[in-house]
C-alpha cells in the first residue's frame, strides 16, 4: 500500500446549474439532517428538479440514490474531460483508472436503483460499498502516483458524500440474499454437474494450450472469444498446464466466466506490472476481474515484479458472488487485492510480504494457507482491509486457515516481524478465526499505520486461534481490537452470514463451511 497522504478535498460543488428548487428548505434540511454529510445532500436536494414528494424515509432514499447516481454520471462525463490536461505518462495512468472506476460506479449505482433488479437490501449495500470504493481507489491512484497536485481537487464533486449517505439511509440488520431454488440468477441448476466434472477439457468451451494443443495458445484469445458468446450461462475456459506470460483482465460485461487450470503450480498465469514499474496497484494486477459470478481453479495467479518494484498485484478482483478453489497468489507486497464485491476463497495458498491481502471487499478465506515472506525491511504485514465507511458491509475474514513462515522466511523468521494486519482505512475490518497462527506472529499480533490513525474506528478481532502464535495475552490495546469468546459475537462473520454463502455457494460445488 502506499503511505497515507493526508488531503483536503475541495468542497465546492462545481459544474452545476442552478434549477427551480423542488423541496422548501425546512422540509430539505429534515431530511438531510438525518445523514452523515448534510452539505451536499441539502444543496443537491434543493436544486433537483425532481418534484417527487418526500413522505417517508423509503422515498427519501429513492431520491438520494438518484441524487447519487445524478452526480457520479456527471464526475464520469467532467473526468473523460480532464483527459487532455494529463502532462505526463504517470497521470495518464491515474486518469485511465479513474475512467474505468467512475464507469463501473456508474454501474453498480444503475444496478441498485433499477425497480427491475431483483436483490436483496444486503446486496444493495454490497453494490454502493463497491461504489465507494471505487471513488476511493481512483483518489488513491492519483495520490500513489504523486500527481494529485491539481487534477484531484478537480475530480472532486461530493460523489463519496452521497453516495455515503445512501449507505447509511440502507443500513438494516443482516438479511440473507434469497434467490429462486436456491441459485443465483447467473447460474443454472444445470450447471452444477458440469462444474463437478473431473474432466475440465471435455467440458470447457474453450481451450488455451501454449504448446498449440487448444483452441488458442493465449487466455486473452479466449477471453476475447468468450466476449462474443451468446446467452449468459457458465462459460468454462480450460487453460492447460504451462506458463502464460499475460495481463488479463475480465470485464464487467464478462459475466459467469470460470477458469480451470491443471493444478496450482502447473497452469501459471504471471506479469511483472508493478507501481515500481509505472503502474498504479490498481492496474499492475497479473489478472483483473470484475465480471459478476467468476470462478478460478487450479491455476497458479503470480507477479514477478520482486520486492524492490513496491506493489505488484496478482490477482484483483471486484467480481461479486465470485470463487476461488485450490488457486495460489505469489507476490511480495499487495499480492492480492480483494477490491470489492463478495468473494470466497477455499484451499488456496496465499504468499507476500507487505499488506499482501488487501482491499475492500466482503472476503472469507477458509482451509487456507497463509506464508509470509522474507521481507526488504524486516517487517511483513499479512492484511490491510480498506474500510472507509462504517456502513460499508465489508470486511477480511480469516477461518480454519493456516499462518506459516514461507521458505525462504524460515531460517531468518526470528529476526522479522510479521502481524497480522495493520489499517490501511479508518474503519479497517479483519477477522482471524479458528485459525493456526505459527511462532512468527509477533506477539503484539497488530501494527499501527501511521501513529494513532484508526485505533478506535477499526474492529480487529481474534476468535478460538490456535498455534504459538496465537496467544493474545501481549495483543495490542487498540479501542478497536477485540478479543471474542462466544459464537454469538462471532457468527456475523461466518461465510452463511458475512456472505449469505448458503444461497449461492452450493451452485459452485466448492466445498464450504457455513458456520464455525
Amino acid at each position: 500500500m502506499a503511505p497515507p497522504t493526508l488531503i483536503t478535498l475541495s468542497t465546492v460543488l462545481l459544474f452545476l446549474s442552478p434549477t427551480i428548487f423542488a423541496y422548501s428548505t425546512n422540509d430539505v434540511k429534515s431530511w438531510c439532517s438525518k445523514t452523515p454529510n448534510p452539505q451536499p445532500c441539502e444543496y443537491f436536494l434543493s436544486h433537483n428538479p425532481d418534484h417527487s414528494p418526500i413522505h417517508n424515509e423509503s422515498d427519501f432514499f429513492k431520491i438520494s440514490m438518484k441524487l447519487a447516481l445524478e452526480r457520479a454520471k456527471n464526475a464520469e462525463s467532467h473526468t473523460y474531460n480532464l483527459g487532455p490536461n494529463c502532462r505526463n505518462k504517470l497521470e495518464k495512468v491515474a486518469w485511465d483508472d479513474c475512467l474505468k472506476l467512475y464507469e463501473l460506479t456508474t454501474l453498480k449505482l444503475n444496478k441498485t436503483i433499477d425497480p427491475s433488479t431483483k436483490c436483496t437490501q444486503d446486496d444493495q449495500q454490497t453494490w454502493l460499498s463497491t461504489a465507494l470504493t471505487n471513488l476511493e481507489t481512483c483518489r488513491a491512484g492519483f495520490i500513489e502516483l504523486g500527481v494529485a497536485d491539481y487534477l484531484l481537487p478537480l475530480m472532486s464533486n461530493n460523489v463519496s458524500k452521497l453516495i455515503s449517505n445512501t449507505l447509511f439511509l440502507n443500513k438494516v440488520p443482516y438479511s440473507k440474499p434469497s434467490y429462486k431454488n436456491g441459485f443465483p440468477k447467473w447460474v443454472k441448476p444445470g450447471d452444477r454437474k458440469l462444474l463437478q466434472t473431473t474432466s475440465p477439457a471435455s467440458q470447457a468451451n474453450i481451450v488455451v494450450a501454449n504448446d498449440g494443443s487448444g483452441n488458442y495458445k493465449t487466455i486473452n484469445e479466449a477471453i476475447t472469444a468468450a466476449s462474443s458468446r451468446s446467452g449468459s450461462g457458465r462459460y468454462v475456459i480450460y487453460i492447460k498446464a504451462g506458463t502464460y506470460n499475460e495481463n488479463i483482465e475480465v470485464g464487467s460485461k464478462l459475466t459467469n466466466i470460470m477458469f480451470v487450470g491443471d493444478g496450482i503450480g502447473k497452469t501459471i498465469i504471471t506479469g511483472s506490472k508493478s507501481v515500481g514499474g509505472g503502474a498504479s496497484t490498481f492496474n499492475s494486477a497479473t489478472v483483473a476481474v470484475v465480471g459478476d459470478g467468476f470462478i478460478g481453479r487450479d491455476i497458479t495467479f503470480r507477479n514477478t515484479a520482486g520486492p524492490q518494484n513496491h506493489q505488484a498485484v496478482a490477482l484483483r478482483s471486484g467480481s461479486d458472488l465470485s470463487v476461488f478453489y485450490r488457486c495460489s497468489f505469489v507476490g511480495y507486497q499487495d499480492t492480492l487485492y480483494v477490491h470489492s464485491e463478495r468473494q470466497f476463497y477455499r484451499d488456496c495458498d496465499i504468499y507476500g510480504t507487505v499488506d499482501f491481502i488487501f482491499g475492500n471487499a466482503a472476503v472469507v478465506f477458509q482451509n487456507c494457507n497463509i506464508y509470509p515472506r522474507n521481507p526488504p525491511n524486516k517487517t511483513n504485514t499479512i492484511t490491510a482491509q480498506g474500510r472507509t465507511d462504517p456502513n460499508q458491509n465489508t470486511g477480511i475474514i480469516i477461518q480454519n486457515s493456516v499462518v506459516t513462515a514461507a521458505s525462504d522466511l524460515k531460517p531468518v523468521e526470528s529476526s522479522v516481524k510479521t502481524y497480522l494486519g495493520r489499517p490501511w482505512k479508518e474503519y479497517s475490518r479483519t477477522v482471524f478465526m479458528t485459525t493456526n497462527l505459527g511462532s512468527l506472529i509477533n506477539p503484539a499480533g497488530w501494527m499501527e499505520w501511521d501513529g494513532n490513525f484508526a485505533l478506535s474506528t477499526l474492529y480487529y478481532a481474534e476468535y478460538k486461534n490456535t498455534g504459538s502464535g496465537s496467544s493474545t495475552a501481549h495483543r495490542v490495546k487498540w479501542a478497536g481490537y477485540h478479543v471474542l469468546t462466544s459464537t454469538s459475537q462471532v457468527n456475523q462473520f461466518t461465510v452463511g452470514n458475512f456472505l449469505g454463502g448458503n444461497s449461492w455457494l452450493p451452485a459452485t460445488s466448492v466445498p464450504f463451511t457455513s458456520g464455525l
